[in-house]
């Protein structure tokens, strides 16, 4: 399905929500209705892999960008196979256990080219990556959040520091912030937002990955005042340690906490995923001057995940008014 004019789209996020919906628009740029596709990605991850060579080499943690460079590969021999290598995590016993080759391949590349940008550039093109991929900062970040309700602190708020921790805690986050708070921003990606039609925000660690693009004070700024309409994709279900016994309205209520002056057009939401909720929903929705768009965009298995080729219809059909 084409478009009279093929749109420029921004996606922000990090792991596997980023992934789905990079998947999504990898396939409105096969029906033409994308033609420029950037992920934004997060760089705070300091666990696994990622956090290793972080602490080691003194990188970006190279594993949000990876997974979202696999996202963009083709369905094709080439795109498959390549997808599978840069995903593949080495078994054994010995220090090599746990890392993925790509980020090896990744951290190699910005060790040969002190460049990051460029490092990410040269792994799209070796995939035939159906898009570009940018870290949201040249600075490797923490990540912390104010959480009530911890054991050792329960009518009170404690600083959790770090992706994992945060990710994990048994709290309730009220806020989170970034260290450093004014991070370098990647020049490329504020072009990216400033040239794009669209931007995605979501799905994903609400917390962890989507609300962290809005705390780099440069990413913000280019967010807010770049003419692109905005759409925020709601996760399907509550997230145990970031969002426990969060409706699909309550999302969209610390988004607005912690980014009050985002503009936001739409607002993409499951059908089923909603359910009772769907009243509150609608509300909050139309408080924030933005249209609600309830289309069946999760996974037919039950699981807790969007399938992409529904949500690319549901992007088409978004993107298309």
């Amino acid at each position: 399905m084409a478009h009279d004019r093929a749109q420029a789209v921004v996606a922000f996020g990090g792991g596997h929500g980023l992934a789905a919906s990079l998947q999504a628009l990898r396939i409105l740029v096969d029906d033409l209705v994308v033609d420029d596709l950037t992920a934004v990605v997060t760089v705070a991850d300091n666990g696994g892999s990622s956090g290793r060579l972080r602490a080691e080499f003194g990188v970006l943690p190279p594993g949000d960008l990876r997974m979202a460079l696999a996202a963009l590969c083709g369905e094709h021999q080439w795109g498959d196979t390549w997808a599978r290598v840069l995903q593949h995590r080495f078994a054994g016993q010995g220090d090599m256990r746990g890392h993925v080759i790509g980020n090896l391949l990744i951290v190699g590349l910005w060790e040969q080219l002190g460049d990051p940008v460029a490092a990410l550039d040269w792994v799209g093109r070796l995939l035939g990556a159906s898009g570009r991929v940018l870290p949201m900062a040249l600075t490797p970040l923490d990540i912390t959040a104010e959480v009530r309700g911890l054991p050792e602190n329960p009518a009170g708020l404690t600083t959790v520091r770090g992706q994992v921790e945060v990710a994990t805690t048994e709290g309730v986050i009220s806020s989170i912030a970034l260290d450093p708070p004014d991070p370098e921003p990647c020049p490329e990606a504020l072009a990216a937002v400033h040239a794009a039609d669209w931007l995605v925000l979501g799905p994903g660690s609400w917390f962890t990955s989507v609300i962290p693009h809005l705390m780099v004070p440069a990413l913000h700024d280019a967010i807010v005042t770049s003419e692109a309409r905005v759409v925020v994709t709601l996760n399907l279900t509550e997230q145990a340690g970031e969002t426990p016994g969060f409706e699909a309205a309550d999302h969209l209520a610390v988004l607005a906490e912690h980014a009050p002056d985002l503009r936001i057009h739409t607002v993409l939401a499951d059908a089923a995923s909603v359910g009772e909720g769907l009243e509150d929903l609608l509300e909050v929705v139309r408080a924030a001057g933005a249209e609600l768009v309830v289309a069946d965009v999760a996974c037919d298995d039950g699981s807790p995940r969007h399938d992409p080729a529904k949500l690319a219809a549901a992007y088409a059909r978004i993107m298309g008014t």
